[in-house]
């Protein structure tokens, strides 16, 4: 089911509304961690000083070049980390293109979806970006002391955190937040296995771009595959 949602995703590519989607949500992505990328190498610049006197040496002036170049090899390291929170910011800002391309494309007899407003929107992101982060934070310390499966624990979290989300976002739109929240549950193994098959190639750089926007897709895929499954569909 779910290779079946991602392969109906990536057929789509060539459908103009949908690479629209797609590349605005890489050119999102990159502006998000553009802005990060900013912020740090300011703070940075803030706690360098631009000459060091070193005994023996003397005045160094390339010191700030150093941070400079350092801190953008970090930020790209970090990228593998900070793209979990930036694909949930994500979510909240294209979820509704995304579906609505995919089911006028392979659902076009459904009825019109239901509009979540830009306030239960906001409200949703917020809240689950803090979770995200608060529970990435809490992890640090299973990353430390299970050091040689970090990455399957990372996986294994953000999967679980990010299938939830897209899952009820997509969701929400046809069912309700209630009945979203009980698929959810009823439907959570599956869910769970497409999040964590979402979290994984958001650690490879440059790929993970693209992974937000297929992510919203896929998840649109499984939620009417599991309605029809269940024998609840339209």
């Amino acid at each position: 089911m779910i290779i079946s949602a991602f392969s109906k995703t990536l057929g789509q590519l060539g459908d103009p509304r949908f690479r629209r989607v797609l590349l605005l949500g890489i050119g999102c992505a990159l502006l998000l961690l553009g802005v990060i990328y900013a912020v740090f190498v300011t703070l940075v610049g803030w706690f360098t000083p631009d000459v060091v006197t070193l005994p023996l040496v003397g005045e160094v002036r390339w010191i700030d070049d150093l941070t400079s170049w350092g801190s953008a090899i970090l930020m790209f390291v970090l990228s593998v980390f900070l793209m979990v929170p930036v694909a949930s910011a994500m979510t909240g800002i294209f979820v509704e293109d995304v579906a609505q391309a995919v089911e006028d494309k392979h659902y076009p007899t459904l009825p019109a979806a239901q509009k979540v407003s830009l306030a239960d929107t906001l409200r949703d992101t917020g809240v689950f970006l803090g979770v995200l982060v608060g529970a990435n934070i809490v992890a640090l310390i299973l990353y430390i002391i299970f050091s040689p499966f970090a990455l399957f624990i990372f996986w294994g979290l953000n999967g679980f955190l990010l299938g939830r989300e897209y899952f009820t976002m997509a969701a929400m739109r046809r069912v309700g937040r209630a009945e979203a929240k009980a698929m959810r549950r009823r439907h959570m193994p599956t869910i769970w296995a497409a999040g964590t098959l979402m979290a994984m190639p958001l650690s490879v750089p440059l790929i993970n771009l693209v992974i937000p926007i297929l992510g919203a897709a896929t998840f649109t895929h499984l939620f009417h595959q599991l309605r029809r499954k269940t024998g609840s569909g339209y």
